[in-house]
Order: C-alpha cells, then structure tokens, then sequence
C-alpha cells in the first residue's frame, strides 16, 4: 500500500502543470491584461422600421350619373388618364331634344313678361287717376311676378337639361391610372349603376400605410426631443422616410411621413402613420409590401457601446466595465435606449474619453488589477490588437535590447 501511494505521489509531481503558467491562475502575478476602446462622443440617427402596404393616394369609382346606350369608349386599361378626360359617351340624342324643350319653354316664359309689366304700369297711372281700383292694380302686380318666375323656372330647367346633356358624357373625376373597363360601347347604362365603369386610382404619388407601436413612437420622440427641444412657433419636422422593396432592394425615391393617427387601439397598443412617397416609373404598385424606414433626424452626444461589453445587473440595468483612475476595473451603470448596428446608445454614465473594456472579460471584476491595451473594434465585434509603433530609423535600441 506505501509503495502505491508513492507511486501516485511521483506520478502527479510529474504531470501537473505550475498555476504560473496560465494566466490569470492562482499563482499569477502583475496586472492582467485587457483589451480597451477609447469612447468618444458620436452622433446616429434616430431611426425606426415598420412594416408597410402600398395605397394609391386617391380611388375614385367611377359610374355614369345619366342612363342610356354607350356609344363610344375612348380609353384602355391601364392608361393614365387627367381629371375631366373622356371616357365614354352615352347616346345623347334624347337629353339634347330635353335642351330644346326646355329652351323653347324658356323663351315662352320671357313672351309673357313684357306683357304683364306694360300692364301693370298702364294700371299704375289709371289707379293714381281713379281710373281703375286698388285690387285691379294688385291683380296686375301678381301677373307680372309670375310671368317672373315662370321665366326663373323655365332657366332652372333649361340649366338641369344642359347638365343631363353634359353628363351623357362620362369623364374622369382625378387623375390617375385606369383599372378594368367594364363598359363597350352598346352597353346599357343605368344612373348610378351599382357597377363601376372602371376605377383610377392616382399612384403618384402613393400612401404607405404603417403600424406603429405607442411605446416605439414615444421613445423616438423622446430621442427627437433630446436633439431638438420643441418650440412654440416651430413647425413639426419633416419626417423622411426610405422604402425597402419585396426583393430586398432600396426604393430609390425619399418621401415623407404625412399623416399620424391620433387614436391608440386599445386591443393592440398600436397606431397608424401614413407616408407620401413619389413614383414617377410606377414602381410602387397598390397592395405591393414594404418595409419603410422612419428618420426622426440625428441624436447627437450619444456613445456607441458594443453589445458585447454590456451586461445587466441584479435591477435589470446595463452596466460595463471601465478603466479606472488606478488602472482597476470599474463598473458603470449606464443609460441605453436601442440598439444601432450591433452597439448599444448610451445617453448617460460615460464620460469622453473612457476607456472602455472589451476583451478579456472573463477574466476580471471590479477591483482587478489591469493593463490596459487598446484595441480595433469592427461593426461585426471582430477584434484586432493595435500594432506597436515602430521605431523611427536611427532611433536609440529600447533599454536591454542587444
């Protein structure tokens, strides 16, 4: 039995590693060695991306407001058309001989005035001569004020002819683009038909409408206010807004937030915007998906910490690790709001100038002893020791070099 415990005793003195061979081990000695990033006031811009459809900006059905037999259709699908373009005919000959009517009762109505006024002015004298009675007088005055209204009716009629005869003519309401033609000549129209002739709808520009949460709203403008405090006598900003297509392509053309509803909905936390965007080539079409993203301006100020370096606390607050005064981790508890391209944006617990530790953290707390190396940082956290300075030519060797 001793001679087997010796064994195992020589055994393990031969195969167990010193602890001064690792670093950070029980027997290591000096200051451990972190990578650092100096943090510097930045400025980013405060954006938000909510899905989106695409709307036309302006529908109108259109339907003919006379009946009768189509006679012509002078458009095609598809085609853009301006406000008051024709776009079918209805058989006009019966509102035309409705015009005549109505012009000939107009001009019968104008006969009878003449005549009434000469008498009541020939009754005027003889009633101030005694010739004829008060009543005789008055009966006069109301032949000429029928003989009036007979010829304002008789123009109201003639007016309402005129516009039947006008509306055998069907035109477009807006401008726009033409949908499906449901009417070819020979057609028998009805006023106010349930079925459309056709729709426009107007595609430049169009809407984009959007859902929004509440709370991501309130956040960007607490951002946006941060940036720029509101001012009585200021106009709201303009809020810019960028399209991503379907295929993952970039919309080429900017628009504008133009509406905002004032109502949250109760069931879902969530309210509409809507965006004006141009479309000169018609790429944005009607029920088409995007994803529009929200520009709110730029927050300036702010620190950009890597996601990586970012832990929370017990109280659910970020916090990170920092170079102190006497070159010992330090922790920050810091003010972050979002996230921009993998780095969270810090507002508060930063001062300029921090050095903040991004490498080697696994190895520290607060109070270990460090030795801070900075380092380069890329977007996607990739980390790259900074290369030494080299000796200019001629310089004196470093003290103990051969």
């Amino acid at each position: 039995m001793q001679k087997l415990a010796l064994t195992l005793a020589m055994l393990m003195a031969t195969t167990a590693p010193s602890f001064a061979q690792f670093p950070g081990g029980a027997a290591a000695t000096g200051p451990i060695e972190v990578g650092v990033i100096t943090l510097q006031p930045e400025s980013t811009p405060i954006t938000t991306v909510l899905p989106g459809r695409v709307i036309a900006s302006a529908t109108a059905d259109v339907r003919p407001q006379v009946g009768g037999v189509v006679t012509e259709v002078q458009v095609r699908e598809g085609q853009r058309v301006e406000a008051g373009a024709v776009i079918a005919k209805v058989d006009p000959a019966t509102y035309e001989a409705d015009v005549a009517v109505a012009e000939a009762a107009l001009v019968s109505a104008q006969a009878q005035v003449p005549t009434a006024q000469a008498t009541v002015e020939r009754y005027q004298t003889l009633n101030a001569s005694g010739g004829i009675s008060r009543a005789e007088l008055d009966t006069a005055l109301v032949t000429l004020a029928q003989a009036q209204a007979a010829v304002t009716s008789a123009e109201a009629q003639l007016r309402v002819a005129n516009l039947t005869l006008e509306r055998s003519t069907i035109t477009a309401p807006i401008s726009g683009v033409l949908g499906t033609i449901n009417v070819q000549v020979g057609s028998l129209l009805t006023a106010s038909q349930t079925e459309a002739l056709t729709t426009i709808r107007q595609v430049d520009p169009v809407d984009i409408t959007l859902v929004e949460s509440s709370a991501n709203l309130l956040s960007a403008r607490q951002s946006s206010r941060d940036r720029q405090p509101p001012s009585d006598t200021a106009e709201p900003p303009r809020l810019a807004v960028t399209l991503t297509l379907e295929d993952g392509s970039s919309y080429d053309q900017e628009g504008s937030v133009s509406s905002m509803d004032m109502v949250v909905s109760e069931t879902t936390g969530t309210f509409t915007l809507q965006a004006s965007m141009p479309n000169p080539d018609r790429v944005l079409l009607p029920g088409m998906f995007v994803r529009a993203t929200i520009s709110f301006g730029d927050q300036d100020g702010i620190f950009l910490v890597p996601q990586r370096a970012v832990t929370f606390n017990e109280d659910g607050l970020p916090t990170a690790y920092f170079v102190g005064a006497d070159k010992t981790v330090e922790q920050h508890v810091l003010a972050a709001s979002r996230v921009v391209n993998n780095a969270w944006v810090v507002t508060d617990g930063i001062t300029a100038g921090d050095q903040l530790i991004v490498d080697g953290l696994q190895k520290i707390e607060v109070g270990t002893a460090i030795s801070p190396l900075e380092v380069t940082m890329e977007a996607n956290g990739v980390i790259y020791q900074e290369a030494p300075a080299v000796p200019s030519e001629g310089a004196a060797p470093a003290e103990g070099a051969n």
